[in-house]
């Protein structure tokens, strides 16, 4: 029972081959029809030679009601000599060609699964249509290659029979469900046995019993622990709650979206075939509550298995959680560092899933972005799944880097709202009701796109069983690992109109702008992607009055951009209340000019050095700002990034490097002829955002201890006081995600806990660092505003 072995729809079952040997047949039924549909098939196959054959009832794999093993096959399993086991069961399809059809919401008006009738279900259409009940034959094997392999995966003497029949007959059952997948197709690729498996392998008997040892708690507790949270995490497919999903999770996102999801095939199919040599991990962005349910969709509609996706223990509510479990999710606890029982029955489950080859997902960011753009990665699951490669679960995984983009997002209201301090709503059915309820309007589409697959091999080397890593080193590899797809989902994340035009309007703060002068503001930004070939959605018009106008008359529609049409032209800006909404669609993209803007102001500064010392003190400055942001974008090691620096600058200007050394006009000069300005538009509303936050530092005591909760809300507080003042100069700074950040940074740097004699200096140095980084912003924000009004180029 090592490997399927099943007809192809139309030609017939063949016996096995028993090599002289007496066959037990193994009978997987649910009902008496199916017993007779199966006697009778071995009846008219029978070998005319074929004189020893045995038949023997295994508990049956539906869903009826279990039956107890029957004593007579451990009796069989005792005797001498070596019979050969075949597995048999009947196996149900709906109608349709081929009995291909997938489960349709209908189904539960009628009978349910057609795949797996009741009784009476299965009598009628067997009456009606015999074709539909096909007799699956799974691999067979001799009785002494199941007892050894009963060994070796932890039984006890070969003359014991005690548990050896428990484990044929699920060695049975799992042969027969590959069997029974070669005729169905690979989607309904799902593990069966999951707690008894992990439960009974050696790793986890033995984990667990030095986890007792550990804790000074006996074997039978810890196992009665781990078995209990064994339940609470692992999902339980069922093929056919996971083609009811597909059906519900297209009437879902169509509320919202076009119909057609905007992906590239042959990426898929590529993915596919990765897939059959090494097991993948799904990594995808988390902008909206509908991306795993689209990404499902997508990898259901090509006929990839379903993923094994992790979801927070809060998703886990009726009657979401028990469908998205059924279809795939496991749960997982927010926090568990504190419970060793928990982390390691987590980290077994991904060892038998890894091991198994099946497919795993979750979010890379572990929550929703509430700004946009990509947030740090967390390190977990990651941990986990490299700890099962490094120890020789898999040769290979795979990660595979998705982004999923949106025109527009359903979420983004809840989101601001957050950003401007509101508690996040509780996840609950309401909530859900909610979700359902938003998505009355048009969205716009869905894109998704696949970034270049990592391979673990081929990053961090072959695997090595036995051997114990150091744990920075162990971090460290983790780490780079996620950061690395992260770097790859930035880069084939797309561009949408939205996104650009948002980009444009929030560069000009607060002023209206006429179709005319937004086209004249998106026509560098749109050239730059075209030089860059950078990714987009469609193929870009936004430099002309009709695109333009096209993506204008979508935001006004949304809310997020006003016009106003009373004049002799109509002019438009960002929505009153609505600069962090369109700041979060600008964010989705803003990665792609982050190291122009730094070069911008890494110019600027150098021009303020002497010449010989002028290149010296660009990069001394460009590393400075990668540091000072290295909380909000991922960029590359510092090798890396100078290359990357370089190839920016020398868009606007081959020869760039010789004219550092040409005085503080020719670096302006130079600054000049980058088209478009970048750091106006994007590094302002971070940077306005810590200068508050330096500011309060700042005046912060430094003997008192800084409380997070009150810090956040006195920078909220200050933000506004500072816009009110203009001292800052875009409504999107104000955001409690991007004081969070800042205050991350603050930590990192040891300027929060009292302690340091020269605490108070250093906030204050810190609070300079950021005032002077934004005058230099405020200068190309004036360059910019002098190309608009025609003044330079």
């Amino acid at each position: 029972m090592a490997h399927p072995s099943a007809d192809a729809p139309g030609t017939p079952v063949e016996w096995p081959s028993s090599d002289g040997r007496r066959v037990i047949f193994l009978l997987d039924t649910s009902s008496r029809l199916e017993q007779r549909l199966l006697q009778r098939w071995i009846q008219a196959q029978r070998p005319a030679a074929a004189n020893d054959i045995t038949t023997m009832p295994i508990p049956p794999s539906r869903r009826r009601r279990r039956r107890p093993l029957d004593p007579g096959l451990e009796a069989a399993l005792a005797t001498q000599d070596d019979p050969l086991l075949a597995p048999l069961r009947v196996a149900w399809f709906p109608g349709g060609e081929n009995g291909a059809r997938a489960a349709r919401l209908s189904d539960l008006l009628t009978f349910g699964d057609p795949r797996d009738p009741g009784t009476l279900r299965q009598a009628w259409v067997h009456r009606r249509d015999p074709a539909r009940s096909r007799v699956v034959v799974g691999e067979p094997a001799p009785l002494s290659d199941l007892r050894r392999r009963w060994q070796e995966a932890g039984g006890t003497d070969f003359a014991l029979t005690t548990g050896l029949a428990e484990f044929v007959a699920r060695q049975a059952n799992l042969a027969l469900e590959r069997a029974e997948r070669r005729l169905r197709g690979t989607r309904y690729k799902v593990p069966r046995f999951v707690y008894e498996d992990i439960l009974g392998r050696p790793a986890f008997r033995g984990g667990s019993s030095r986890l007792a040892a550990q804790l000074g708690r006996t074997e039978d507790a810890v196992r009665r622990d781990a078995a209990r949270y064994l339940r609470e995490i692992a999902a339980s497919h069922s093929p056919y709650v996971i083609d009811l999903s597909a059906h519900l999770i297209h009437l879902l996102y169509t509320r919202g979206y076009s119909e057609a999801l905007h992906y590239d095939r042959r990426q898929l199919a590529d993915i596919y075939a990765l897939g059959q040599r090494a097991p993948l991990v799904f990594l995808p962005t988390h902008k909206s509550n509908l991306d795993h349910l689209v990404l499902q969709y997508v990898l259901h509609e090509n006929g990839h298995p379903p993923n094994h996706t992790a979801g927070g223990i809060n998703m886990n509510f009726f009657p979401v959680g028990p469908l998205v479990r059924r279809s795939g999710v496991f749960f997982i606890r927010r926090t568990f560092k504190d419970n060793p029982v928990y982390k390691f029955v987590l980290q077994q489950y991904i060892d038998y899933l890894v091991e198994k080859r099946f497919s795993l997902e979750w979010y890379l960011e572990g929550g929703r972005s509430r700004s946009g753009k990509l947030l740090p990665p967390r390190f977990g699951l990651f941990a986990n799944v490299v700890d099962a490669y490094r120890r020789g679960k898999s040769d290979d995984v795979y990660l595979i880097p998705v982004s999923i983009a949106y025109d527009q997002i359903q979420d983004v209201g809840e989101y601001v709202a957050e950003q401007r301090g509101a508690a996040k709503e509780a996840e609950s059915f309401r909530w859900f009701l909610g979700l359902i309820r938003r998505l009355r309007h048009n969205y716009g589409d869905i894109h998704i796109r696949f970034g270049e697959p990592l391979s673990l091999s081929k990053f961090i080397g072959p695997p090595v069983p036995g051997t114990e890593s150091n744990p920075d080193e162990r971090n460290l590899t983790v780490q780079k690992v996620a950061f690395e797809v992260a770097v790859r989902i930035n880069r084939v994340t797309p561009m949408t109109p939205t996104s650009l035009v948002t980009l444009a309007l929030l560069g000009h703060g607060d002023r209206a702008m006429t179709v005319a002068e937004v086209v004249k503001a998106l026509k560098n930004l749109v050239d730059y992607v075209r030089r860059r070939r950078l990714p987009t959605t469609e193929a870009l018009d936004l430099d002309t009055a009709e695109g333009a106008q096209r993506a204008l008359d979508v935001l006004v529609q949304s809310g997020v951009v006003s016009a106003f049409t009373e004049g002799l032209d109509s002019v438009y800006t960002i929505g009153p209340d609505q600069h962090l909404t369109a700041a979060y669609y600008r964010n989705t993209i803003i990665h792609f000019f982050v190291n122009g803007s730094i070069a911008e102001l890494a110019l600027l500064r150098a021009a303020e050095a002497a010449p010989d010392e002028a290149a010296q003190e660009f990069w001394d400055e460009a590393l400075r700002l990668r540091d000072l942001l290295k909380f909000e974008f991922f960029f590359a090691d510092k090798d890396a990034f100078r290359r990357e620096l370089r190839e920016e600058v020398a868009l606007h200007d081959p020869t760039w490097e010789s004219a550092l050394s040409g005085g503080s006009e020719v670096i302006h000069a130079l600054v000049r002829r980058f088209k478009p300005f970048s750091a106006h538009r994007t590094l302002r509303p971070f940077l306005e955002a810590y200068r508050v936050v330096g500011d309060a530092l700042e005046r912060h005591d430094p003997a008192e201890p800084v409380d997070e909760a009150a810090f956040l809300a006195t920078c909220l507080a200050l933000g506004k006081q500072y816009r009110l003042q203009r001292r800052i100069r875009r409504a999107e700074s104000v955001s409690k995600v991007l004081f969070a950040t800042a205050l991350r940074l603050a930590r990192n740097r040891d300027l929060l806990d009292p302690g340091p004699a020269d605490l108070a200096e250093c906030r204050r140095a810190f609070a300079v660092e950021i005032r002077a980084v934004i005058r230099r912003i405020d200068a190309i924000d004036a360059l910019a505003a002098s190309r608009l009004a025609g003044l330079i180029d």
